[in-house]
């Protein structure tokens, strides 16, 4: 088995480089082979995440990335789009895309709070594949 990852770089000093490793931690111990994909911010994960399901090796994606509530609700905007696509992207490869980006409405403290939820979303990719 062969998982992609499409991790945000926005926020990549305090919370998504600790879900990348914890995402790659959880893939190493299910002898998981993984690709890493980063793009700058979640609303550019899905354009990773369909260069990844292009691929015939890659048998389905995890995405990991966080978007903080602001003054705005540019949070909830990003979050209707990127699930969606992502949802979309799954039914049109026939494979797996997991959601391991948490927001909207969401505090910088809920968001570290949440840096381990990307090992649970490995795994659930797994076991949606065995």
């Amino acid at each position: 088995m062969k998982l992609g990852i499409v991790v945000s770089t926005w926020y990549w000093e305090d919370i998504t480089s600790k879900m990348l490793e914890l995402a790659v931690k959880k893939a190493k111990e299910h002898h998981v082979e993984t690709e890493i994909v980063k793009v700058p911010g979640s609303h550019d994960i899905p354009l990773g995440a369909k260069r990844l399901l292009k691929k015939q090796d890659i048998d389905g994606v995890v995405t990991l990335g966080a978007v903080i509530q602001g003054k705005t609700y540019h949070d909830i905007v990003i979050m209707t789009a990127l699930t969606k696509t992502l949802h979309e992207l799954s039914l049109v490869f026939e494979k797996p895309v997991m959601l391991g980006v948490n927001g909207p409405r969401m505090t910088w403290e809920q968001a570290v709070e949440r840096i381990n939820r990307a090992g649970d979303v490995m795994e659930a990719c797994i076991k949606w594949l065995q």
